[in-house]
């Protein structure tokens, strides 16, 4: 069975992250599918939003471990076009039709950082959000850097960045992250409902809509995220990335004290 599920009915595409037994890393052929179906949905005019979701008990934990250690270990400049994450990145901040996600559980690196852009976020109780990138010897990615302080203010969006702890479904309604917060066995289908309704209106003025809403910092949205993946190829092949990475593997803490 795949490790993205892409269902389309009344209107709605529904991808479902569906590798929980290694809780929904995701690889790049996984996000190579999103990138594929976010492709399909734009230009298909009988769908008119988009939900992404995942388990009851978990959202996502963020990239592929392994996947990270291997792109550390390849020389910049070596091999041809960008990763399948910096694609998926740059279809979602553009995507014109209405995104909604329901989170429950962990929601690790782009399991957060891919909900700002999205139109509507419900979480379950049980949804605990960490953008831990400088615990790993990196830095933020998917335009956060921008789009935290602009949300949650300065002071707390650097909390979360800079410290990479975990904050819970209440603290995301409250900066705004997400709009409501539900039992975690609803999640889903309360994110479904609320797609529907978007699906049965216009899909020209919901489009049209969320280009104006969007229109003051799409073009400061991409240069972040150009920014950070530069920043972010560079770091991932530095000292500080390889000790996270070696720690991870050995089971041990990291030791940053001479970095």
């Amino acid at each position: 069975m795949s490790d993205i599920l892409v269902h389309t009915e009344a209107g709605v595409m529904t991808l479902t992250f569906n590798r929980v037994e290694r809780k929904n890393s995701i690889t790049g052929a996984m996000y190579d599918t999103l990138s594929a179906s976010l492709e399909q949905a734009a230009d298909d005019a009988a769908v008119r939003a988009v939900l992404i979701q995942g388990d009851p008990t978990i959202f996502s934990a963020g990239n592929d471990i392994g996947d990270f250690i291997a792109a550390s270990k390849t020389p910049m400049g070596e091999g041809a076009g960008e990763s399948p994450a910096m694609a998926f990145l740059r279809l979602i901040a553009a995507f014109p039709k209405p995104i909604v996600a329901a989170v429950c559980g962990p929601a690790v690196g782009i399991g957060t950082t891919l909900l700002f852009h999205c139109d509507l976020v419900y979480a379950g109780d049980n949804a605990a959000f960490s953008m831990p990138f400088v615990n790993l010897g990196l830095v933020p990615e998917a335009a956060s850097s921008l789009l935290a302080p602009q949300m949650f203010g300065y002071h707390r969006a650097a909390e979360a960045l800079l410290l990479g702890e975990p904050f819970m479904a209440e603290a995301a309604l409250e900066v705004g992250l997400v709009n409501r917060v539900v039992p975690p066995t609803e999640a889903n289908a309360i994110a479904q409902a609320q797609a529907r309704k978007l699906a049965a209106k216009p899909l020209s003025s919901l489009v049209e809509t969320k280009r104006l809403l969007k229109l003051s910092q799409q073009g400061a949205v991409r240069e972040r995220i150009d920014e950070e993946g530069l920043a972010f190829a560079r770091m991932m092949r530095a000292p500080a990335a390889r000790e996270a990475f070696t720690a991870f593997q050995e089971k041990r803490r990291p030791d940053f004290s001479k970095l």
